[in-house]
């Protein structure tokens, strides 16, 4: 897709991208299996470096995860969140800024 960005160097098997229009990943690495909808952004925000995303974590459309933050194992980043700080495994976020809104229960 004309719209969909990945300037990441470190990306573990079984990514998978739904509709990828409008979205820009530049994380320092991705774990495995992870789930990343339309319209999300991760990065910087500025010179001090990318996020680190965990192991089976999904980013919902609109979410943006900045920064050098790690996002733990497990966790699901909510609809538009914007994510500044570190998430805990098995968490999950929401909110402008996200905040931990519950517990990821396994599938």
């Amino acid at each position: 897709m004309d719209s969909l960005y990945i300037m990441t160097p470190d990306i573990g098997g079984g990514l998978f991208i739904q509709h990828g229009f409008s979205t820009y990943i530049a994380a320092r690495s991705i774990g495995e299996n992870c789930w990343i909808n339309q319209q999300v952004n991760i990065g910087y925000k500025d010179n001090t470096g990318s996020p680190v995303i965990g192991n089976n974590v999904t980013v919902t459309c609109g979410a943006v995860v900045l920064g050098p933050i790690t996002i733990g194992d497990n966790v699901t980043i909510g609809a538009n969140a914007v994510v500044i700080k570190d998430c805990p495994p098995d968490t999950v976020w929401g909110g402008v800024p996200a905040k931990k809104i519950g517990k990821r229960e396994e599938d």
